[in-house]
């Protein structure tokens, strides 16, 4: 997105902000699985990686890899031209961060990226929007990405459908979380983008945005068990949850 007049008088990071807090009423522990994921790619790679922010979105993954670890680099790949706007505006002159507009589904986007390899690929709250035969197509060209010892990490929903109890009893306490917090003041996803909708800047990358993916991608939230072993038959040799929430998990492959 070229910089006008408009887009510099944008309070990108209070959009950061917004987003944030959004993604926090579905998830209160959000920030855990960032920490947890950061330390995982400081035991594995050091604290200056070279990393790829898949499904970047605004950019969440890539500003707390900065602020913990300032010699470190990132790519930020995604297709939503809100999101990429507000990314673009947050890391503006920041030459740490190279943006990349691509879509997962196609199998040339690691083509687009600025690099042969990353030290670590990271994402989050993002491939459940994938059904399974495209994500394990997509595992394949990350396993290319990642070189030896490097690390993928996917922090996300993974259901265990051998659990119906526990899964029922886990819905139904956190609709109920949600339902006192949009009673508190919380956005949720639909008032979110609706208020984006209405922002002189997003507004024409919204409705670009919902002419892509409609109201919601129609993905699956196949369970850990199923993440890990798809990683290692795409040539991944470990991988194994490091972090869980009674909905979701940080599963952490190694090359």
């Amino acid at each position: 997105m070229a910089d006008t007049d408009i887009t510099a008088g944008t309070d990108w990071g209070a959009w950061q902000e917004s987003w944030d807090r959004q993604q926090e009423w579905y998830m209160p522990d959000r920030e855990d699985r960032f920490r947890i994921m950061l330390d995982m790619v400081e035991a594995f790679v050091g604290d200056t990686p070279r990393v790829l922010d898949l499904a970047c979105g605004t950019g969440s993954i890539t500003a707390r890899l900065l602020a913990r670890f300032p010699g470190a680099t990132s790519t930020g790949v995604d297709l939503d031209p809100a999101l990429l706007t507000i990314a673009r505006g947050t890391f503006r002159g920041d030459d740490r961060v190279t943006l990349v507009e691509a879509d997962l589904k196609d199998p040339d986007w690691p083509a687009r990226l600025p690099h042969d390899t990353y030290d670590a690929v990271l994402t989050a709250t993002a491939l459940h929007w994938l059904r399974t035969d495209p994500l394990q197509a997509l595992y394949g060209r990350i396993a290319e990405l990642v070189p030896p010892d490097g690390v993928f990490m996917n922090a996300d929903h993974m259901i265990d459908d051998t659990t119906p109890r526990i899964n029922a009893a886990e819905r139904a306490h956190r609709r109920e979380r949600g339902e006192r917090g949009l009673r508190d003041g919380a956005l949720d996803w639909a008032e979110w983008w609706q208020l984006a909708a209405k922002d002189p800047v997003l507004a024409a990358p919204t409705a670009r945005r919902f002419e892509i993916y409609g109201e919601h991608a129609d993905g699956e939230t196949p369970s850990a068990a199923w993440h890990a072993r798809v990683l290692r038959e795409k040539g991944f040799a470990e991988a194994r949850p490091v972090w869980c929430s009674p909905s979701d998990t940080l599963l952490l492959a190694v090359r």
